[in-house]
């Protein structure tokens, strides 16, 4: 999995100049099968070498790798568990985390809120690497590529890497945006019809 681990690699270390992460927080992972690519534990990205990155199963068991993986290797492989996700991105960026100890939902303030499935269900906080913050991000991403963890951070998924990363840009731009909103008085938001309308247009957006 030489080119997963270098793809976890690459965009491990966009997160801290992407505003995604601070210091070693956070952590990437790409599916290929039943093998899971994921960031070690507490090493510095800048330091990061594809040799670094940790491989384990579904069960999140050590199948190769020097290191020790990450610790929120509960929550990568209970999505890949739970969804069709080919790549997981745990962020901790400084608006959504300000965001989830605030408000129970994202709301449709933007229609790219549409491109994370709707509005982003901020979930009870729980201990980090644990199992059950693993079982209550499943439970937010329900429906959702994003879910906000309650005094803690967010999580992602996608297809592979890149869409997975772009969905955390993405969801870290709609909490800015609302928190200077905000700011300026109470922002009209989108509702159900508008915010699917957004969905369907974006199935023929872009090149093909």
């Amino acid at each position: 999995m030489r080119d997963e681990r270098e793809a976890v690699v690459a965009y491990s270390r966009r997160m801290a100049g992407d505003g995604l992460a601070v210091g070693t927080s956070g952590n990437v992972s790409v599916r290929t099968g039943d093998l899971v690519a994921i960031t070690p534990t507490g090493v510095a990205y800048e330091a990061l070498d594809p040799q670094d990155v940790c491989l384990v199963d579904l069960d999140g068991a050590p199948v190769d790798g020097h290191l020790r993986p990450s610790s929120e290797v509960p929550m990568h492989t209970a999505v890949y568990r739970a969804t069709d996700a080919g790549a997981v991105v745990h962020t901790h960026p400084l608006y959504a985390t300000a965001l989830s100890t605030l408000l129970d939902e994202l709301p449709g303030v933007h229609y790219l809120v549409a491109q994370l499935g709707g509005p982003v269900r901020v979930v009870p906080y729980a201990p980090y690497g644990t199992e059950e913050l693993a079982r209550l991000g499943v439970e937010g991403l329900a429906g959702r590529t994003a879910v906000i963890l309650a005094n803690h951070g967010a999580t992602t998924y996608g297809a592979h890497l890149e869409q997975a990363y772009t969905r955390s840009l993405t969801l870290e731009w709609l909490c800015r945006l609302w928190a200077e909103a905000r700011k300026l008085g109470e922002p009209r938001l989108l509702d159900a019809g508008q915010l699917e309308a957004a969905r369907i247009a974006f199935g023929s957006y872009g090149q093909r």
